[in-house]
């Protein structure tokens, strides 16, 4: 038997879909009177983790879990010990620089040095001005990032977008693209060399699914 995380939020749905497809059915945590974090596949062939989407890649990278679900944004923060496999080619949305609307800057080479950086991102922030040779302060925020330009605790984020309506409530707009994200596949190193479970033939299915929705 393999483990699955699968996570939830926004992911959850298509991830749900997606292992339906392959012949996984995880559809008891669409339940919302659920409060099961695990559950067996009727085929008995996979078990079902629900964690949240930051530590899909932490249960996969310490074995807990061989497969797991989730964006590419949380991969390139975290940067787990992880088998990459497959763009599952949902959950688009893009890592962007923001400020507010009534400001000067119209690019990231416009802002000055030392500016504060507002993130849930930090390392991808980070990196991203590193590479700009660009000395900026992060500010490490967990929630509504949106709000530090708006309290004046920094003049710009480094937020995750896939509308902009947030921004635009808010009275700020993007000025440049960090990176884009969608879902990803991933597997623990180990357990995907040896075919644990006979993961192969789920990761195939996967792959083929990706190529029938193209």
């Amino acid at each position: 038997m393999i483990t699955v995380a699968i996570p939830k939020g926004g992911l959850l749905k298509d991830s749900i879909r997606l292992l339906q497809s392959v012949g996984l059915d995880f559809r008891a945590f669409l339940d919302s009177g659920t409060r099961q974090l695990q559950i067996i596949d009727a085929s008995g062939r996979a078990k079902g983790l629900l964690v949240r989407a930051q530590d899909v890649p932490v249960y996969v990278d310490y074995g807990q879990a061989q497969l797991g679900i989730v964006g590419y944004d949380v991969l390139r923060e975290k940067k787990p010990n992880v088998a990459h496999l497959v763009d599952l080619k949902f959950g688009y949305c893009r890592l962007s620089v923001a400020v507010k609307e009534s400001s000067s800057y119209r690019s990231s080479l416009d802002l000055p040095a030392q500016i504060r950086i507002a993130s849930k991102y930090v390392n991808s922030a980070r990196d991203y001005f590193q590479n700009l040779d660009l000395p900026v302060e992060i500010i490490p925020l967990s929630g509504s990032v949106e709000l530090g330009p708006i309290t004046g605790i920094s003049e710009a984020i480094v937020d995750i977008v896939s509308t902009g309506r947030t921004l635009k409530e808010n009275g700020l707009i993007e000025i440049e693209t960090l990176y884009e994200s969608t879902a990803r596949l991933i597997a623990h190193p180990l357990s995907y060399r040896l075919n644990t479970g006979n993961m192969g033939d789920f990761i195939s299915k996967m792959r083929q699914e990706m190529v029938v929705s193209i």
